[in-house]
């Protein structure tokens, strides 16, 4: 009896060690112990790039439907949680979710997609404010999609006052016209990503700043200060057809800082920067890899990230400017749970609350339950393995230009890939190898 006591705790033991890998694949009969329905419970989840990772402009890249037919079971149900983080912004996510599903063959939810402006939910401080956005595609849609509640887009701007889009001399008004009066002062400017008319857009939201968003008004002749200014997506450049990359919203917000210097001698400020490789953007997509496992009913929090991309300067980055801040994070806690046991106190129900005043979207999205973010590195878009990897400047070595946006100071080891494989199938395939993730037998 004492035997099998003994066998009983070890079988339990054992167990419970296999669920918490996420390895054991049946109710054991000695313990009791299961997994959801004799299923795994995966402790990680993926952050998939879009453009160069699984499409160039409107092309599938091959190694992409097969790369998901490995994450899906056979009722096309996800094995591990999947969102797909791109810097994309000029659609509603049902859109490139339902452009997704066509591409890859599998079912794809609204709620598995990122896009650039995703974070914008969280800040409702703007939402009943009169907001300006820019950008292309349903504007006036994602703006009122996201909350905001009280919205102009350029065009209507250009409608109400004519005579201040001068460049194109097709398109300058016959007749002088009056300005429309009882437009709302502007309180913020959204930039959603790269305008069609980047004339146009530059001047209006130029004149904007420059009037505290009153048009009706001349220019303001002190610049220390503008209204708000949040913009999406900071791409300088992105891969679709062409044989070499494109200018993104990125090279957009460079013309209009560079106008804005010039014309005052002081610098554009940004109330808020979103898009890859914002720390603000992995934070709110590891809230919704949590939101998909919680809805899954896998019980396990989510302890690795692992994102994969083909940008050094926006994917890799990101990851691992996101990764730091995990690290960073936890030390945190152990320091103030050890000081707090060292004092006698013990560890604090408010620790996790004082933590969340470091990041003050903590407060929105709850604190995160992953203590790394891995970064993959694909080559089937901007990234080119035979290149060169940026340098410290005060390396020896020849420092190559940084893409990155001018607010978020370079660093090598932040471009510096965790892997680099061929295509995303590979990235796969490598993830469950590290995680030791057998999806063959479900």
């Amino acid at each position: 009896m004492k035997a099998l006591t003994v066998l009983h705790r070890a079988a339990s033991t054992l167990c419970s060690r296999q669920v918490e890998r996420g390895t054991l694949l049946t109710s054991c009969g000695m313990c009791g112990t299961a997994t959801s329905k004799g299923k795994l419970q995966p402790d990680f989840g993926l952050l998939f790039d879009i453009d160069g990772v699984l499409v160039r402009g409107k092309t599938p890249i091959p190694a992409a439907k097969k790369a998901f037919q490995k994450l899906v079971d056979s009722q096309g149900q996800f094995l591990v949680p999947v969102v797909f983080v791109t810097n994309a912004g000029n659609c509603l996510r049902q859109k490139k979710a339902d452009q997704l599903s066509h591409i890859l063959g599998v079912p794809i939810s609204q709620d598995q997609v990122m896009l650039s402006h995703s974070p914008l939910r969280m800040f409702r401080k703007y939402h009943d404010k009169c907001v300006l956005v820019s950008g292309q595609g349903p504007v006036l849609d994602i703006a009122k999609n996201l909350g905001f509640k009280n919205v102009l887009s350029i065009d209507m701007l250009r409608e109400h006052f004519p005579l201040l889009d001068m460049v194109d001399h097709n398109r300058r008004p016959n007749l002088p016209t009056s300005p429309f009066l009882n437009i709302p002062q502007i309180e913020a400017v959204i930039l959603f990503g790269e305008p069609i008319r980047w004339e146009t857009n530059l001047q209006l939201i130029i004149d904007v700043l420059l009037t505290n968003g009153n048009l009706n008004n001349p220019y303001v002749s002190h610049h220390s200060a503008h209204i708000p200014l949040l913009a999406c997506n900071m791409d300088l450049m992105w891969m679709a057809e062409a044989h070499s990359p494109r200018f993104g919203h990125g090279t957009f917000l460079v013309c209009l800082e560079s106008l804005y210097r010039k014309i005052t001698g002081q610098e554009l400020k940004y109330e808020a920067l979103m898009g890859k490789p914002s720390e603000l953007t992995y934070h709110f997509a590891e809230f919704l890899i949590r939101e998909q496992a919680a809805e899954r009913g896998w019980r396990m929090p989510i302890r690795s990230l692992y994102a994969i991309g083909d940008n050094l300067m926006t994917d890799i980055y990101g990851a691992n400017l996101y990764n730091g801040y995990l690290e960073e994070r936890a030390t945190r806690h152990s320091a103030k749970v050890a000081t707090r046991v060292a004092a006698g106190t013990g560890p604090s129900k408010t620790l996790s609350q004082e933590e969340d005043m470091d990041m003050a979207w903590e407060s929105e999205l709850a604190s995160p339950s992953a203590t790394t973010c891995k970064s993959i590195l694909v080559c089937t878009g901007v990234y080119n393995p035979h290149t060169e990897v940026p340098m410290d400047s005060n390396s020896s070595i020849k420092e190559t230009v940084f893409h990155g946006h001018r607010d978020f100071r370079f660093h090598p080891f932040l471009v510096e890939p965790g892997h680099i494989v061929q295509d995303v199938d590979a990235a796969v395939e490598l993830i469950f190898e590290e995680e030791k993730f057998a999806a063959s037998r479900l």
